[in-house]
């Protein structure tokens, strides 16, 4: 993979996350998600999807918006932990945790910060839902997917969930979730598996 069209694909990512942000409302900026990704899943060269599921790629499956999924929570103070993610395409990554968030109705996630040069919040979750199977991110600020905040508080909101490259394309290798972001309730939002 040609790793300017990568940095291109972090750089629209980002900009479709300050789309989201500037959105007059979460449903609108979900609307505008959607959109992003599809055009981006279907036309960009650094594309997770293979060439042969292009041809016939019409969008990804997402459920309709539901803002009571939305949360602005405080992070809460949790035990360190390190843990290390050995991936074939970024080598080891190392994760710090750095507090928990509890989501009403859905459980406690861990909060981990890379803990690597430049830094930045990683929120993966794992449910027994039609989510990808090893998991989805709901925040990776690294590679701009972020909800921002709200009176101080951090903005999770599962219906924009989404797997990882690696659930697309093998080529990738992706940190998945540890025991503390996997949930025992389905969450019905965001990507889902058709």
């Amino acid at each position: 993979m040609n790793r300017l069209d990568v940095l291109d694909w972090r750089r629209r990512v980002g900009a479709l996350y300050a789309d989201v942000r500037a959105a007059p409302d979460p449903a609108a900026g979900h609307a505008r998600w959607r959109a992003g990704r599809d055009e981006l899943f279907a036309t960009h060269p650094a594309s997770p999807l293979l060439p042969a599921d292009r041809a016939g790629f019409t969008g990804l499956t997402v459920a309709a918006y539901d803002p009571a999924l939305r949360f602005a929570v405080a992070v809460q103070d949790a035990p360190p932990e390190r843990r290390e993610s050995v991936t074939g395409t970024d080598g080891t990554v190392a994760f710090e945790r750095i507090g928990r968030v509890d989501l009403p109705g859905v459980g406690s996630l861990d909060v981990w910060w890379l803990d690597q040069y430049g830094g930045g919040l990683f929120l993966p979750l794992k449910d027994p839902g039609r989510g990808y199977g090893g998991g989805r991110y709901l925040l990776d600020t690294v590679k701009g997917a972020d909800l921002g905040a709200q009176d101080g508080r951090l903005v999770i909101d599962l219906n924009f969930a989404y797997p990882p490259s690696c659930a697309y394309d093998p080529a990738w290798a992706c940190p998945l979730p540890s025991p503390g972001n996997t949930v025992g309730v389905a969450v019905e939002a965001g990507e889902l598996v058709a």
